[in-house]
């Protein structure tokens, strides 16, 4: 399996900014859709925001405008930069790839993607926000 690691979490006061890391392998013949996933007690797992190989970027409603993605020209580290952090985003992030999407009859767009649809998980890591 491809391993895929991130790092980044901790805690913070409402209002403040958290950088999240995430690192993996790159297969040059797949399609490659990534981003972050979040999931907080007691709740399902849900999107925060994905990159596509067009560097196209997709975010959940709840993230637009203080959450921002991007990846590096290699394409194999990725982040996440938090910002204006809320209560409500305490949670574990978890990275995540879906690889093929393309082949597969997929965008990297939110609305189109299942926790299912990703076979590639990292380990997680917690950010927890005070209010």
């Amino acid at each position: 399996p491809r391993p895929i690691e991130e790092s980044g979490g901790g805690s913070v006061q409402s209002g403040g900014s958290l950088r999240l890391s995430c690192k993996t392998t790159r297969y040059a013949e797949s399609s490659h859709c990534w981003g972050w996933f979040r999931q907080a007690p007691g709740k399902e797992r849900e999107g925060v925001a994905l990159i596509d190989d067009e560097d196209v970027r997709h975010y959940a409603d709840s993230v637009k405008g203080r959450f921002i993605i991007s990846e590096d020209d290699s394409k194999t580290h990725m982040y996440l930069q938090m910002n204006s952090l809320k209560a409500d985003d305490t949670a574990m992030y978890y990275c995540a790839s879906f690889l093929q999407y393309v082949t597969l009859g997929h965008s990297c767009a939110l609305s189109d993607v299942k926790v299912g649809d990703f076979g590639y998980w990292g380990q997680g890591t917690q950010v927890n926000v005070s209010s």
